[in-house]
């Protein structure tokens, strides 16, 4: 069985005011028991064709969970800590 740990993505870029406070949103939602997998989509030609501004991006098992700004609900709804 897969670990919750392994099933949070998130989808950055370098220099993203939003995207490191949705990491930070995150971070406490999650009280630091749960790790997060970041993607740059600027490291990935297909990546940044696919999110261009659209980001942070968080994915829950490869369903988006949350996009721009940390929706807690939704991300509790998505994964019950």
């Amino acid at each position: 069985m897969e670990s919750p740990a392994q099933r949070l993505v998130l989808f950055t870029r370098e220099r993203c005011h939003l995207c490191d406070r949705f990491l930070i949103e995150l971070e406490i939602e999650l009280g630091g028991a749960q790790a997060i997998h970041l993607v740059d989509v600027d490291a990935d030609a297909d990546l940044a064709l696919r999110y261009g501004l659209r980001v942070p991006v968080l994915e829950v098992d490869g369903m988006t969970a949350g996009e721009g700004v940390f929706d807690r609900a939704r991300f509790r709804a998505l994964l019950p800590l």
